[in-house]
């Protein structure tokens, strides 16, 4: 049985936090002793549990993360979260176990998190075994300067423009900087269908659909020659 890592989540911003402990709830091996806001809280309840990692943002108001990094026990190991890449050579000069950048992705943390069992321990999460099967119904994404939730059952169809994604939402579209193939690697398989290499569109949303288009709320969406084969027979056997 694979020993359980005790960890602290240390944020300023309440939906970071949020996001962290949506992610590491489904790690079997993590447990989330607290969510912190500041230092203070983190330093109370370093004193007060036995704690092995910390999930650290650095840009905190009065002690910044790499300050309090510094004051704590060195057998506490950090994985700094921040928005700012320029702070990782300083994170990684206090021997941070990872550095990661917002937003985070699940398989991001789970990379961070085999990072540090392989230096601890000779135990690695390897598959799904290690992760409990809770699903979530929603993501969130950068738009706007802050995260935004998007949840599952509003997507109509996702469209990709270069670097840049378009949620095509029930009653709004929402913008963010991401490649369509990391958004596709969050969404629940079942619910969601890649038609080409710049869309993907909610199962439960189609109308209809041809072997060259599927129609969602009269937008006619282009299947891949190379997508084909596959949606058609999916699609044919719901």
């Amino acid at each position: 049985m694979s020993k359980i890592i005790n960890c602290l989540i240390v944020d300023d911003e309440p939906i970071a936090r949020d996001i962290l402990e949506n992610h590491l709830q489904k790690v079997a091996t993590v447990k989330v002793v607290a969510t912190c806001k500041n230092a203070v809280e983190a330093f109370n309840q370093i004193n007060s549990n036995q704690i092995d990692l910390i999930f650290l943002d650095i840009n905190m108001p009065e002690i910044s993360g790499l300050s309090f990094a510094k004051s704590i026990n060195k057998n506490i190991k950090v994985i700094f979260t921040t928005a700012y890449r320029e702070y990782a050579v300083d994170g990684f000069n206090l021997q941070a176990v990872d550095y990661l950048l917002k937003p985070i992705s699940f398989e991001r943390i789970l990379q961070a998190v085999n990072k540090y069992l392989g230096e601890h321990t000779s135990e690695i999460i390897e598959n799904s075994s290690e992760i409990t099967p809770k699903t979530t119904e929603f993501i969130f994404v950068r738009a706007d300067r802050k995260m935004v939730k998007i949840n599952f059952s509003e997507i109509n169809y996702i469209e990709s423009l270069s670097d840049y994604i378009k949620f095509h939402l029930k009653n709004k579209i929402i913008v963010t900087r991401e490649t369509i193939s990391n958004i596709e690697a969050k969404l629940p398989q079942k619910d969601f269908l890649r038609i080409h290499r710049s869309y993907i569109v909610s199962i439960s949303k189609i109308d209809s659909f041809t072997n060259e288009f599927i129609e969602i709320h009269n937008k006619a969406l282009p299947i891949s020659r190379s997508y084909k084969k596959a949606i058609l027979y999916k699609l044919e056997h719901l």
